[in-house]
Formats: C-alpha cells, sequence, structure tokens
C-alpha cells in the first residue's frame, strides 16, 4: 500500500496517541464534542478535531504556527493535521461517534491535487480503521480561487463518501447562496453571528427561522462558540441539531477518556442496539463538563 504523505511525519507517542513532527513544532490532536439535546438532556455526538501545537514544550496559539507555515507547505501541513485526527479519531474515539475535519478549500486549486489529498485520508482512514460515512468535513470559511473549484471540491468529498458541513455560516463568504449551491448536510453557525442575534429578540427569531428553514431541507445545524448557560438555553428553544462551546465542554487533548453516544442516541441513529453503549452524563448549561484527564482552559 502507499505511503500517506501525512504519515510519513506522525510518530506513535509513549503515552498512547500519535504526534505529528513539523519544523521545530510538536502537533498534537485535540477533540472537542458536539452534543444533541435529547429527552432535556446534552449528549455527545460527534467530535471536532482541533491541533494543538507546540514549541520547546510550550504551547503555540494554531493561528500563529498556521501563520508560519509557507504557501507553498500549507497543502502539506494541513494533510498532516487531519492525518494526526483521523488516527487518533481511531484510537481514543467510540466507533459510533462522528469526526469532524477541517478542510481549507483555497488550497485545493485544481482537480490533481483534490484527488492526491484525498487518496491520502482514505489510506490513512484505513490505517486508523475508521469507515468514510463517520467522517464530517468542515469546509471553511477561506476565500478560494473560484466558484467553481470549490464546488468541484466539494462534489470530490461527496463522492469518497463524506458527509459535508459548511462552517462559520453567517460570516466572511459563508452566506446563503453558498449553502445553495453546496448542499451540505450539516451548517455551523458562526460564534460571533449567534451571540449577535441572540442578543435582542427579533435577531434570535431571525437564527430560530434560519435554523427551521434549514431543518425543511433536511440540513442538521450547529451553533458553535456556546460560552454561556443563557446561549445553550435558546439554542435548545431555537431546535437547533447540535451545540459546541465552553459552557458545555472544553477540547480535551489526546490520550483522554472521551464520551460516547447513549444508548438513546444511538437507537435514534440507527448505528447500534439501545443499551450497547455507555449512557453519557447530563451536561449543566452553566458549567463545562470535564471529559478527561486533561481537561484545558479556553484558549
Amino acid at each position: 500500500m502507499a505511503r500517506s504523505v501525512g504519515l510519513a511525519h506522525v510518530t506513535a507517542h509513549p503515552d498512547g496517541s500519535y504526534v505529528g513532527v513539523w519544523g521545530t513544532y510538536v502537533l498534537r490532536s485535540a477533540f472537542q464534542p458536539i452534543f444533541s439535546f435529547v429527552n432535556g438532556k446534552l449528549v455527545p455526538v460527534a467530535f471536532e478535531g482541533l491541533l494543538r501545537p507546540s514549541r520547546n514544550g510550550t504551547a503555540a496559539s494554531p493561528g500563529v504556527f498556521f501563520g508560519l507555515i509557507p504557501p507553498i507547505d500549507r497543502m502539506h501541513v494541513e494533510t498532516l493535521s487531519r492525518t494526526l485526527h483521523l488516527l487518533n479519531a481511531g484510537k481514543f474515539l467510540h466507533p459510533s461517534a462522528r469526526v469532524f475535519i477541517n478542510f481549507d478549500p483555497s488550497v485545493f486549486s485544481d482537480r490533481e491535487l483534490t484527488e492526491a489529498a484525498l487518496r491520502d485520508m482514505r489510506l490513512v482512514l484505513h490505517e486508523a480503521e475508521i469507515e468514510p460515512e463517520r467522517i464530517v468535513c468542515e469546509v471553511t470559511e477561506q476565500r478560494t480561487a473560484s466558484q467553481s473549484t470549490l464546488f468541484a471540491f466539494v462534489e470530490a468529498l461527496r463522492k469518497h463518501g463524506f458527509s459535508i458541513a459548511v462552517d462559520d455560516f453567517g460570516a466572511e463568504d459563508s452566506d446563503i447562496h453558498r449553502i445553495e449551491r453546496l448542499r451540505p448536510d450539516i451548517v455551523k453557525f458562526d460564534a460571533h453571528w449567534i451571540n449577535w442575534l441572540m442578543n435582542s429578540g427579533p435577531g434570535y427569531a431571525l437564527l430560530a427561522g434560519m435554523v427551521e428553514s434549514f431543518a425543511r431541507q433536511g440540513i442538521r445545524t450547529v451553533f458553535e462558540g456556546i460560552e454561556h448557560g443563557w446561549q445553550l438555553e435558546l439554542a435548545e428553544k431555537s431546535g437547533v441539531s447540535m451545540v459546541q462551546g465552553y459552557a458545555i465542554a472544553y477540547p480535551e487533548t489526546v490520550p483522554t477518556v472521551f464520551p460516547f453516544p447513549s444508548p438513546e442516541v444511538a437507537a435514534e441513529r440507527g448505528e447500534e442496539k439501545a443499551g450497547t453503549t455507555t449512557a453519557a452524563p447530563a451536561a449543566s448549561p452553566r458549567r463545562a463538563q470535564s471529559f478527561g484527564r486533561r481537561g484545558s482552559a479556553p484558549g
């Protein structure tokens, strides 16, 4: 079997996790739970992979790290990040949990690059023993060379069996026209936009109306950046499909013990028989849950 580009920069850490090395930086995976409301409780149904770089033992901001990457190396670092998250997901997440992985569409400038990246990803999925149906590809808000390039990229993702999520809806280029053209499975609302809309009655009414409109089209929704209990309460009232944020759970750096879907959620999704998984605890709307040995503060 061919060797993945990402796997070439990954090593197994003594603690059981996989780490990446890029120049003087050590890269680790963190996962933040994404929750659904089920029978009045919050239960985890998915996890988003997040990069945690460090240099000489000191944590570095992901934004700073990516800002230092020359454009010519951006594709390789993006591939390395996805490889890390998928390998660690295969080892530390429950087989029924879905995995959200970020894709920057601006680096996929032509069909050959796209196909090479997706072939590489399929190799990693085979290595991690993860089925493509579990993967949600988040298309981030970065500008692309052209709309046609973006649409071709999303269609290629879909042909490989991955679900599509549009990230940061309401910010930058992620507007309703992009949603109409891309036909995603999931829409993630921009955190700053959510906060702004929730601060007024008319704004909240607009937000709830958009959730309902997407639901009629068969599109699930995620409110990200939920940091306060009152936001969580309004999110539940709006009918949003899923929520994510520090008010519920912080990201956890691997290795850690992650929760997985409760029997109710497993039965609802038809993935496992009720009673074959361990129920997740209800989350408090006003206090972030800690799901492992390495809880981290916002940052």
